[in-house]
């Protein structure tokens, strides 16, 4: 018989993060943690990740939920199907399961990764902050080995940004160096196309949701007009099941679409946009969503089951001074999985 329970965890960021819904200094995390009680000692652990302002999950209520869970542990097929409204609790308790069915090993997807053979491209994340702060932090990932970048913006002047895109692309063509942006909705409708038409002279792979969700013909639009490829992220969250997915795909018609599992109902949900997307022959990459290493290592094995060529969006294991040791890695722009690199585990001793 299973039993669960849950603990919080406060990461902490190395520093402040800023991005266009305000500046991150710590970000919450849940873990469920179960066990058998053949086999007390073995562990099953996953993370349930929220972002406040962003995240579908309704907080006021997450504990009781998270306590319902661990209460009802043993019905993990119906709680699955009952916690369609807390994707980010659907993700901690799919991939606890999977890790209990494994004692505790991590090891949640076979594939080349885990076993070191094969590493994941990931792209550099750019923060939002003055023209000298982000210039900073692009001049550090190129040193490191990057060849793609995401920049995060709408948080600052639109044409400082530009002057900031122009100084890049003045040193490193889009042969040498992929740029994605991501404008988390920032633009007003009447503006957007005008500034899309704007970026696109920057060569630029594409821009993540550049208005808010919740604009279908707004943003089927764009789509259609866009000179830039448009990738839609927040407008996946809280379309639940598979036809509603479908049917949004074929209403917008993006580019691409971008998965996080803690905000789109975890591995099951990501399954159906990917087989929805695949049916329009619609590209996607999959991000995580700011997880400690616990979920970070999940979403990363999953990712690797599909040998996506295009740069993943995986490399936040190092934002936070009290993140949790593990075996993810990074060399340059390759995330990669040093089974000689023991977790660390301590945080989930019994409290």
């Amino acid at each position: 018989m299973l039993k669960a329970r849950y603990i919080k965890h406060t990461l902490q960021f190395k520093q402040a993060s800023g991005t266009s819904r305000g500046v991150l200094k710590t970000k919450d995390s849940w873990f469920l943690i179960l066990w058998d009680t053949d086999n007390p000692n073995t562990q099953g652990i996953g993370e349930c990740s929220i972002i406040e302002g962003l995240s579908p999950d309704n907080l006021e209520e997450y504990e009781n939920k998270l306590q319902f869970v661990c209460e009802n542990i043993n019905q993990r097929e119906q709680l699955l199907l009952e916690l369609s409204k807390f994707p980010s609790i659907q993700f901690g308790l799919e991939t606890a399961l999977l890790d209990i069915e494994v004692r505790g090993g991590k090891t949640l997807f076979r594939s080349h990764f885990v076993r070191s053979k094969y590493p994941i491209k990931i792209n550099g994340l750019i923060w939002m902050g003055n023209k000298d702060f982000m210039l900073e932090q692009i001049k550090t990932k190129i040193e490191n080995g990057f060849s793609c970048l995401k920049l995060k913006i709408g948080a600052i002047d639109f044409q400082e940004e530009l002057n900031i895109l122009k100084s890049i692309r003045t040193e490193y063509s889009h042969d040498v160096l992929e740029l994605r942006v991501d404008a988390n909705g920032a633009f007003s409708p009447q503006s957007a196309l005008e500034k899309l038409n704007i970026l696109s002279e920057f060569d630029l792979h594409s821009i993540e949701q550049p208005i808010k969700q919740g604009q279908l013909k707004k943003m089927a639009k764009l789509c259609e007009l866009s000179p830039l490829a448009i990738a839609l992220d927040e407008e996946l969250i809280g379309v639940t099941t598979l036809a509603e997915k479908q049917w949004l795909l074929e209403k917008i018609q993006p580019h691409y679409i971008i998965l996080k599992p803690s905000l789109i109902g975890g591995i099951k949900g990501s399954n159906e946009w990917i087989e929805a997307a695949g049916e329009l022959s619609i590209p996607w990459w999959i991000t995580s969503a700011l997880e400690s290493n616990i979920g970070l290592n999940a979403i990363s094995q999953y990712t690797a089951t599909f040998n996506n060529p295009l740069p993943q969006g995986l490399g936040t294991g190092q934002l936070y001074t009290n993140n949790i040791d593990c075996p993810l890695a990074l060399d340059g722009d390759q995330l990669t999985y040093n089974q000689e690199i023991k977790w660390d585990l301590s945080l989930f001793e019994k409290q």
